[in-house]
């Protein structure tokens, strides 16, 4: 059966004659699309007559190179009708290649599927010509892409700039809503080695003065631990990387509460509605003070300034780590040893949800589309197939049927005998390298409410939102996260311009503060460098976008 598209053209099509033009070039990119000869007044799928659009993709290094070898791919080939000639890029190559082909018209595709663009990069594209408003072909011809934004207006403002427009299709994943989705808390969730604590005949510390005294313990007992579970290497009481698997969860109940658990822009909103810098409270001051403390009692791993990913995890999967940080302990040792730990009280008990968290996944630069493309309302059409809620898991994590051995999925039935995506056993084969194998990625929505009835919730992200849930919600107190917002380019480029040194700043400070410890005309040097790398402006900044939003 055909899968109709809603039917409007003269809008659609007068934007693309305006967008046309890109800026300084006479071609039309490239020549292998023939998408004009689509008449858009009367678009469904399958199309009468096969049809050729060309887009750009990333693929994981080491995995299948050409797309259309992939089984998701060959099957909206032959649901649509539509084929596509990919220009295919490894990730880790995609950042070198990817700006160097948006500047040559030559190059340019009629869309780019794995874009991940910053908002930088939108705006200045959109500036430059190479990138084309979406949001009437989105009205008229994506209605599931449609669909979503009706039931969840929040994700429409975040794709909108100033002015309305939308650059970009978004990728969105909702595994829980609030402060129960999945990124509130982000790498720096704190595991603790249940085995040790048991053997030791400890109990779980609640309070930070508790957890020194835990980390005393597996130090002075280290020799017992080692003997006991046949450990190769030293005892670590505890491991982290600093500004990266970070153990700012720990102090996040000195002074107010309100933490310092977004390193990338250190800020966070007060309960007044207020943007504050979270590097410069005195919350924040005597939190790191504690944890110097312990680097100087030597309960903290001393390469962890210094240490990369993979060191980090050889050591954890030694199982030498008594306290460590990551997204999930499995990627560092295992989760049948560990268990997470609550909040710890200092001054008070709080979590501080990561920025951006409350509406969950969400990549408002996933899939552009390019000045070349002759019919991007056809495209757009396409590209809409991806946000089906059948499809979109499939795009995310894999698919079901495939030749080889490894299967994400399972084809099921849900509880009213429709069908259903089952995630699949896998037995002794990673997750991430058959989800490598298998997915697609691009632009794609799944929603909560697509659990059990469209697929089923991933194991690894069902037992992290449990423990989210468990463990950290009911210490969230605070009313505001700060939202993703599109600011205008001259904002974009001048918080780019401060937060390249004051963001370094803070982090190499903070690292050094740990390492060293802190003394009053230190801090105080510290606070007027940071004031002198112009944190007023930051902070109006944020302040003004977070009104708006808010206000909107």
């Amino acid at each position: 059966m055909k899968k109709n598209v809603k039917r409007f053209a003269a809008a659609a099509l007068a934007m693309t004659m305006a967008a046309s033009a890109f800026t300084g070039c006479g071609s039309k990119g490239n020549s292998a699309s023939n998408a004009d000869k689509v008449d858009v007044s009367n678009l469904s799928f399958p199309l009468d007559e096969k049809v050729t659009i060309t887009g750009m993709i990333s693929y994981p290094t080491g995995t299948e190179e050409e797309p259309n070898n992939r089984t998701i791919f060959k099957r909206l080939e032959d649901d649509t009708n539509v084929h596509v000639e990919w220009t295919a890029i490894s990730s880790d190559q995609w950042g070198d290649k990817i700006s160097l082909n948006m500047a040559n018209v030559n190059t340019l595709t009629d869309f780019v599927f794995n874009a991940g663009f910053s908002d930088s990069d939108l705006l200045r594209y959109a500036d430059q010509g190479v990138i084309i408003p979406v949001e009437d072909y989105i009205d008229e011809y994506m209605p599931n892409l449609s669909t979503v934004f009706e039931k969840y207006p929040e994700y429409r403002t975040m794709c909108e700039d100033e002015n309305g427009h939308i650059w970009a299709l978004p990728w969105i994943e909702q595994l829980g809503s609030e402060k129960t989705a999945i990124q509130t808390v982000g790498n720096n969730m704190t595991f603790i080695n249940q085995k040790w604590l048991d053997f030791l005949g400890l109990e779980t510390p609640t309070t930070v003065d508790e957890f020194e005294q835990v980390l005393l313990a597996f130090q002075e007992h280290s020799s017992e631990l080692q003997k006991e579970f046949n450990i190769d290497g030293d005892i670590i009481p505890m491991s982290c990387i600093v500004n990266d698997q970070d153990p700012n969860l720990l102090i996040n109940g000195f002074g107010d509460g309100i933490g310092d658990v977004d390193m990338g822009q250190h800020i966070a909103v007060n309960d007044d509605g207020k943007v504050v810098c979270t590097a410069t409270t005195d919350g924040f001051r005597d939190g790191v003070e504690w944890l110097h403390k312990l680097y100087s009692e030597g309960l903290i791993d001393p390469e962890c300034f210094t240490q990369d990913w993979s060191t980090y995890v050889a050591k954890g999967k030694s199982h030498r780590y008594g306290v460590c940080f990551s997204w999930d302990v499995a990627n560092i040792d295992n989760i049948q040893d560990y268990v997470p730990l609550a909040a710890l009280k200092a001054d008070t008990v709080s979590v501080t949800p990561q920025n951006g968290s409350f509406t969950s996944g969400f990549d408002r630069g996933r899939c552009v589309v390019t000045s070349v493309c002759s019919n991007p309302a056809l495209v757009c059409a396409w590209l809409d197939q991806m946000y089906d809620p059948f499809q979109s898991p499939q795009n995310n994590w894999g698919t079901y049927g495939e030749d080889d051995d490894f299967d994400i999925f399972e084809l099921s039935e849900n509880a009213d005998g429709e069908p259903m995506l089952k995630h699949a056993a896998l037995g002794d084969a990673s997750p991430v390298e058959v989800r490598e194998a298998e997915c697609v990625g691009g632009p794609l929505a799944i929603l909560d409410e697509y659990y059990d009835v469209y697929v089923t919730c991933p194991d690894d992200a069902q037992y992290r939102l449990d423990w989210i849930k468990d463990y950290y919600t009911d210490d969230m107190h605070c009313k505001y996260v700060y939202p993703k917002v599109f600011m205008s380019a001259d904002d974009t480029e001048q918080l780019s311009t401060i937060q390249t040194d004051l963001v370094s700043y803070l982090n190499s400070s903070k690292a050094e503060f740990i390492r060293d410890g802190i003394t009053d005309a230190t801090w105080q040097s510290y606070l007027d460098q940071v004031d002198s790398y112009g944190l007023d402006q930051y902070l109006e900044i944020y302040q003004k976008y977070f009104d708006d939003f808010y206000a909107n």
